[in-house]
């Protein structure tokens, strides 16, 4: 069974988070959306802070979050002890998230990158997994 994947943006990020919902309904994931529900201007840690907790209720939920630079959902789900949120912008950046720091919240800006793209970085995401070895300590001394 695949991953549930908890998703939440703010108004800049609500066309394109609509997208990525789509896309990963497609391919048999389970989608929370924590909102927003319209394009009405909201608060974006109001969405990041239920993302990140969702995310640290269960050990096989992972998050997305979408904001316009992608800076300020990023920053936000990193006050979570236990979120490793990653801003990416490119397939491999969402990769290697994954592959070298264990992230469990992906964070893309909608203002700068297309559907397509927000849809291919999920997948490279998604797909990859932890590479434990040499990563390990340095994750471990991530959280204080």
């Amino acid at each position: 069974m695949k991953n549930t994947i908890i998703i939440g943006s703010d108004h800049a990020g609500f066309s394109q988070k609509n997208a990525v919902i789509e896309h990963l309904t497609k391919n048999g994931y389970q989608v929370q959306d924590c909102g927003p529900f319209s394009t009405d201007s909201v608060d974006y840690p109001d969405y990041a802070h239920q993302v990140a907790t969702k995310v640290l209720s269960n050990s096989q939920y992972l998050g997305i979050l979408l904001c316009g630079s992608g800076n300020g959902v990023c920053l936000t789900a990193n006050k979570h002890q236990g979120i490793r949120a990653a801003l990416c912008w490119l397939p491999e950046l969402g990769s290697l998230a994954r592959q070298h720091n264990n992230a469990n919240v992906l964070c893309l800006p909608a203002r700068y990158i297309n559907d397509v793209l927000a849809c291919d970085i999920v997948d490279h995401f998604l797909i990859a997994e932890f590479e434990n070895g040499r990563h390990l300590n340095r994750v471990n001394k991530i959280d204080l």
